[in-house]
């Protein structure tokens, strides 16, 4: 049963995950929701934060901010989960990183985007002690800009002197993060959604040398998950925003937005929902 949440002259907030178990327990797209949510209620301030995150089932959240660099800690009896907040159009820091395309040595696994990095240095003392002392399941998620800080934070867990290592990343319209060592050296379970035509998943270019992390979980212009590459990508990809100029919408902006992510999320949750409860002919 969806949860609302009501601010006075806002719009509703529709929140649909439950974490009242171990998220460990959770199937996948359960997970992926959960996730989805967590990242999109990060870019509200801290009392709304609070509310939604308790609201699903996370009494604590904490934020974390420096210099506009943020990320909110949420936990439970069971769990604990880092959400970093994405790109905000007016702030000048999220800009600053978004466009600062350079690269810089990331220890001697590859190198990384510098301004993606720059973010999570400013954030890496705070979370680095408050990860100190964390027994608990440890879990990384983001949107946007924040899908990328979440990818470079985890990845720094297994270097750091803490006692908890990532048990996933699941990251939502996420841009390419370091060069292919940095790639293929990342030891995570990761999970990179994309929606068909997002165009923030193909930046920075590849000929710039950047290349993409973990395995990618494809929504295709239907809203349903589906393995295709090549020309059939392609063909999905114009017939989508073919369909979103009917619209008028660009689908390459309007695909990113968190929100479009979790509508796919629960339209792909609802088709397996009725395909188990189908009889077989």
């Amino acid at each position: 049963m969806p949860q609302i949440i009501q601010d006075a002259g806002e719009k509703p907030l529709v929140l649909h995950s439950q974490a009242r178990a171990p998220i460990a327990s959770l199937g996948f797209l359960e997970q992926a929701l959960l996730f989805a949510e967590l990242a999109m209620i990060s870019y509200n301030d801290h009392e709304e934060t609070q509310r939604a995150a308790a609201a699903i089932g996370f009494p604590e959240a904490t934020l974390f901010d420096r210099d506009g660099s943020q990320a909110f800690r949420f936990r439970n009896d069971h769990d604990c989960v880092l959400a970093f907040r994405g790109t905000e159009p007016h702030e000048w820091n999220d800009i600053k990183a978004d466009v600062n395309v350079g690269t810089v040595i990331a220890g001697t696994v590859g190198k990384v985007h510098r301004g993606f990095n720059a973010e999570v240095d400013d954030l890496w003392p705070m979370l680095e002690k408050a990860l100190a002392t964390n027994s608990q399941p440890l879990w990384f998620s983001g949107h946007s800009l924040g899908g990328a800080m979440a990818t470079i934070c985890a990845a720094r867990c297994f270097r750091a002197t803490i006692p908890s290592n990532p048990e996933a990343l699941f990251t939502f319209g996420a841009p390419r993060v370091g060069d292919k060592a940095y790639a293929h050296h990342l030891q995570l379970r990761h999970f990179r959604f994309v929606n068909n035509n997002d165009l923030v998943t193909r930046l920075p270019p590849r000929w710039l040398g950047y290349c993409h992390a973990g395995e990618e979980v494809y929504f295709n212009r239907n809203d349903r998950i589906q393995k295709i590459s090549g020309l059939r990508r392609s063909r999905d990809r114009m017939r989508g925003a073919i369909r979103g100029l009917m619209r008028w919408k660009i689908d390459a902006l309007s695909d990113h937005q968190i929100h479009r992510y979790i509508e796919c999320l629960l339209n792909e949750i609802a088709y397996t929902d009725r395909a188990k409860s189908t009889p077989s002919p």
